[in-house]
Formats: structure tokens, C-alpha cells, sequence
């Protein structure tokens, strides 16, 4: 099954560098052909020169148009070299993620947090090998954002749940439109600042002011160098007129020096990234969509009778022309004659008074498509995955063959799980080793890609959106002078006060009071175990005291116990890793010990 992915990966790679190889031929030909054309044009005006100043200044512009176009032509094939070089390394990184290698890709390290409800026991966010990283492919810092949030607050509602199920099952069908989103966007890649910087040149007022006078200036002075050479021509007036003129106006365009510098500072840099966003809602506007999420957030870009990829592209250009004052040729020619830097400012806020609330709800879109791109992608990695069934009422998770993503399909061993009714809690027993921790994150990240609309590792599943909440690696803390035990009480606090909020959770817990004395530790659990059944509530716990195991026949209705064994045969330690009714029998700690010497 996965065969043919590697092979799909394998086969786009080889035709990208395929591509790459003669789109690098075209750059070394148009790069010598440009040389030769700057050399020639020179040559030909030195040697032609006897012929009279226009013919050598025909020569000198037929020159230099065929150089810009060179030029042009260049920039267009070393675009596309970029573009081939990204998309070759997207997929040779891909190639590695599914070899569970995500090095390549970002964890979101940032958002490591042990107060968050799941996410530090889930090990969602990270750069080692963390869920978020085996699935983030966002090219966009807002999609990035986005998507991030989706995974620290996953849906609850069943109907939002499917909306967003059936965009990503029609993304993960369009392979080739997800990579050529994600290149697009990774060819300039964007960071965390863009966006609130380009917010602020959204709302921040306009610098040049009155608009109505500089613009009216911005074509008197080109028209008034009209007049002045032409009288210049007729002797009427002397040429010494044009040098006042040009002190004159070149004054007039520094007047507004300042302003325009902060205004560039605003967008110049983002040149590049708004070239990119409008290639990216081109490529959204041109495909055909049918899922209802992904139909309308395209309409989004389509709504009016200009696309907004056009308009993008015109916000990219301007923001460019205005970047070309840094040019001195352009700043002490253009500003002049035609004070360039203000006319160009000027169109840019007219184009933000015109675009610049649609500007924000363009990015906000273009990110919500992205982070879809991202869970398509997952699921096009996982042909075996399936979406699991979205139940309403509380609460139902009930699967066959679920597994752990991020362990190896060839290794992975995988289980059932059955809860049906509420309240109802699962109690698994076992020795160290045996898989409990493991099947408690396995049930916990599926619960989790569930409730964000992902495909789950699993051969059938069915679940109900609650509020996950786990506590599996509680720590102390030093900074706040907090001990382990302390740390794990104020969690525990959390969930009994969510409950009695009448808040649907879902809890997973691991070897509950692990920090106090074996009597306090047993006493506490029967009681917090009891508290959760009597206020309906849902979950699993994994523990050591096999007297936990008791209370199924005091809930027989509310509590089922199952057991990860230690299998010993023939002094030797052995594992099956398979979740099997009851309560364990069998113990490893002190064989373990004995083995190594230690008893």
C-alpha cells in the first residue's frame, strides 16, 4: 500500500530534476546571450560612432531593450529554477517522513507547554518527532498559526467536525495541487512577523497627506519639463532653467522623505511574500473544489469581478516600484521628473483604501487553506488511515486496530478499544514495560486527530468530541517551588472542577498519585476514581495497584479492566504488547531487578 506512495514521491522527484537540469541550461544560455548583447551594443556604439549621434543612440536603445528582455526572460527561468529546487527537496523530505524521519519539517517548539490540557503528555508539539511535526506542512505564517491552533483546540461540535473531514478527504486526493500550494508558498517563505506587519500597514493612516494637492503635483511636474524644455528648445527661455527646475522639484520630492521611508519600510520588504500569496490564491482560484469548507472559502477570492490573485499581484508591484527608490539612477532621475516616490506611495494607499480590510480576510483565508493543505498531505502519507465515525452523544469511543502514528508501521502493535455508555472508565493494569503508557498515548493522539478532522491510525473508529484531558508526565517545578505531587493534585483539581461545570471531558491518566505514599496513593485513587463515575464522566486509567481492579465489581456497568501482561517463560521476559481482559497477573519489577543483580 504505502509502495505506491513512495513510488508517486519518487516519480515527481526525477522529473523535477529532469525539468531542473534543462531550465539551467536555458539560464547559462540566456546569461551568455545577455553578456554578449551588453559587449556587442557597447562595441557596435565605439565602432559606429563616425555615423552620427542617433544612429548610435538607436544602437544603444535597440541594446538595451533586448538586454531587459533577457533580463526578464532570465528571472522568469530562475524563478522556476527555485521553484524546481524546492519542490525537489519537499519531496525528498517527505520520502523521509515516511520513514518516520521529521527533521525537516517544524514542531512548533514554541508551544511545548506542560499546563496545557494534553498536548506536553501527547507529545503534540516539538522538534523530536512530535505529532504537529510529522504533519505541519503550512508554507504560510498564518496557516502555521492556524494550524497549531486546531491541535491545542480541537472541535467539538459534530457538524464542524464532518465539514472539516470532508475538505481534507478532498485535499488528500489532490496530491499535486497540495505540493504546488506548499512549494509556491515555501519558494518565499514567509515568517511569523508578515502578517502583523502587513495588519499594521492595513491600519496604520496615510503619510501622505492632503492626497488631493500631491497628487495633482505628481502631474504638473512632468507636464512643467514638458513646457520648460520645450521652451528651452525654442531659445525662449535659457538652459540654465532646467537646472533651477531640477534643484527645484528634486526639493519638492525630498519634502516628503520621511513619510515615504516609513511607508516602504512597511511593505518593501514584503515583496517577495506578496508575490508569493498572489501565486497562492491564483492556484486556489484556477482548481475546481466540491467540499462545502473548501468552495467557500475560495469564493472568498473570487467574489468580485477582479480576482483577488490580480489584486495581490498589484499590491507586489507597487510595493516593488516603490522598493526601486533605493535605486540612485531612480531616486535622482525619476523623483524629479516625475516625483516617482510619491506618486508611487500615493497609488499604494489609494490601493489600501480601496483593498486593505479584504487584504486581511485574503491572508486569513489563503492561512485556513494552508493548514487544510497540511491534513490533506497527512492523509495522502496514510492510505491505511481512515476518518473515523463522528458520534453526538456522550460518550462513545469505540475502534478496532488503532495504533500510534508516529510509531513504525512494521512494528507498531495495535488495539481495540470499547467504551459505549456513560459514565464509563476503562482500567488497565500491567507491569512495567508492557505497553500501557503506549496505549494510553495511541488512544489519546487518534481521540486528538479525531476531533481535529484528521484520518486516525485505525481500522475503524467511532467517537464522540469531549474535552480531552490528560496527565501522564506530570513534573515539578522549581521555579515555582511546586512538587511533583502538588503539580499533580492541581490538575487532578482541574478536571473534578471541569466536571462539576458540567463539562464533557474525556480523561486519560497514568498511575494516578504516583507521587505520595503506597496507603495515601491507594486510598486517593478508589476515592478519585469513584468521584469521576459518580459525576459521568469517561476515560482510562493505567496503574500498578491491581486493587484498583476491584471496583469493576462495584461499577460492574461504569468500570472494565484490562491488562497488559509480562509473559515469563523459561526465565525469560517476554511481551506481547496486546490488550487482553482482566487484571494482570504477572509483575516485572522484582524478576527484572533479580536479572540484572540487583537483588
Amino acid at each position: 500500500m504505502y509502495q505506491s506512495i513512495y513510488s508517486h514521491y519518487n516519480k515527481r522527484i526525477a522529473e523535477a530534476k529532469h525539468d531542473l537540469s534543462a531550465v539551467k541550461k536555458k539560464l547559462y544560455s540566456i546569461g551568455t546571450i545577455r553578456l554578449m548583447v551588453f559587449l556587442l551594443t557597447i562595441f557596435a556604439a565605439i565602432i559606429l560612432r563616425s555615423y552620427g549621434a542617433l544612429f548610435i543612440v538607436s544602437v544603444i536603445v535597440v541594446g538595451l531593450l533586448l538586454f531587459l528582455f533577457l533580463v526578464v526572460k532570465y528571472d522568469k527561468y530562475y524563478r522556476l529554477k527555485e521553484y524546481l529546487e524546492t519542490s525537489i527537496l519537499c519531496d525528498e523530505n517527505e520520502l523521509k517522513g515516511l520513514d518516520y524521519n521529521f527533521s525537516a519539517f517544524d514542531g512548533a517548539k514554541e508551544k511545548v507547554d506542560s499546563n496545557h490540557f494534553f498536548s506536553l503528555d501527547l507529545d503534540i508539539f516539538g522538534d523530536k518527532s512530535s505529532l504537529f511535526q510529522s504533519i505541519n506542512r503550512t508554507c504560510t505564517s498564518f496557516g502555521r498559526k492556524l494550524l497549531i491552533n486546531w491541535f491545542e483546540f480541537p472541535l467539538s461540535n459534530k457538524k464542524e467536525i464532518e465539514v472539516r473531514q470532508e475538505a481534507v478527504k478532498e485535499l488528500g486526493s489532490k496530491s499535486d495541487f497540495v505540493h504546488n500550494f506548499v512549494v509556491t508558498g515555501l519558494t518565499n517563505a514567509s515568517c511569523d512577523s508578515d502578517y502583523e506587519e502587513i495588519e499594521n500597514f492595513v491600519k496604520t493612516p496615510d503619510f501622505i497627506k492632503p492626497r488631493k494637492l500631491w497628487k495633482t503635483l505628481s502631474f504638473v511636474v512632468p507636464l512643467c519639463w514638458v513646457v520648460l524644455i520645450a521652451l528651452v528648445s525654442l531659445s525662449i527661455i535659457p538652459g540654465q532653467t532646467l537646472v533651477l527646475a531640477y534643484i527645484l522639484f528634486f526639493l519638492l520630492s525630498e519634502s516628503r522623505a520621511k513619510q515615504v521611508n516609513d511607508l516602504q519600510k512597511m511593505t518593501g520588504k514584503k515583496v517577495d511574500i506578496l508575490r508569493s500569496y498572489s501565486a497562492l490564491i491564483l492556484s486556489v482560484e484556477n482548481e475546481t473544489f466540491t467540499s462545502a469548507r473548501l468552495k467557500s472559502l475560495q469564493t472568498v477570492f473570487l467574489k468580485d469581478n477582479e480576482k483577488a490573485s490580480a489584486k495581490f499581484k498589484k499590491f507586489s508591484q507597487l510595493a516593488n516600484e516603490l522598493e526601486q527608490r533605493a535605486n540612485l539612477l531612480v531616486h535622482m532621475l525619476l523623483n524629479p521628473l516625475i516625483l516617482w516616490d510619491i506618486k508611487k506611495a500615493i497609488q499604494l494607499e489609494e490601493w489600501k483604501g480601496k483593498h486593505g480590510d479584504n487584504l486581511i480576510v485574503w491572508i486569513k483565508t489563503l492561512g485556513e487553506f494552508d493548514a487544510y493543505c497540511s491534513l490533506g498531505n497527512f492523509m495522502f502519507n496514510h492510505p491505511d488511515y481512515t476518518f473515523p465515525v463522528i458520534n453526538k452523544e456522550y460518550f462513545v469511543m469505540e475502534g478496532k486496530e488503532l495504533g500510534h502514528p508516529l510509531m513504525n508501521r512494521d512494528k507498531c502493535v495495535k488495539n481495540n478499544i470499547d467504551i459505549k455508555n456513560d459514565p464509563f472508565f476503562l482500567i488497565i493494569t500491567g507491569a512495567n514495560m508492557a505497553g500501557k503508557s503506549t496505549y494510553l498515548r495511541t488512544i489519546g493522539v487518534n481521540f486528538l486527530l479525531s476531533c481535529v478532522g484528521a484520518p486516525v491510525c485505525a481500522k475503524e473508529l467511532t467517537v464522540t468530541p469531549a474535552k480531552l484531558v490528560t496527565s501522564l508526565r506530570t513534573s515539578d517545578s522549581l521555579n515555582d517551588n511546586e512538587s511533583y505531587f502538588f503539580a499533580e493534585l492541581k490538575r487532578l483539581k482541574i478536571i473534578i472542577d471541569e466536571l462539576k461545570s458540567d463539562e464533557k471531558l474525556f480523561i486519560i491518566l497514568d498511575e494516578i498519585l504516583k507521587g505520595t505514599n503506597s496507603v495515601d496513593k491507594q486510598k486517593g485513587s478508589l476515592g478519585l476514581i469513584q468521584q469521576f463515575v459518580s459525576l459521568k464522566s469517561c476515560g482510562i486509567i493505567a496503574t500498578h495497584d491491581l486493587l484498583l481492579g476491584t471496583l469493576e465489581d462495584k461499577f460492574p456497568d461504569n468500570i472494565k479492566n484490562y491488562r497488559f501482561e509480562a509473559d515469563i517463560t523459561n526465565d525469560e521476559l517476554s511481551f506481547t504488547y496486546q490488550l487482553r481482559e482482566g487484571i494482570a497477573q504477572n509483575m516485572n519489577a522484582s524478576f527484572l531487578m533479580q536479572k540484572m543483580g540487583i537483588l
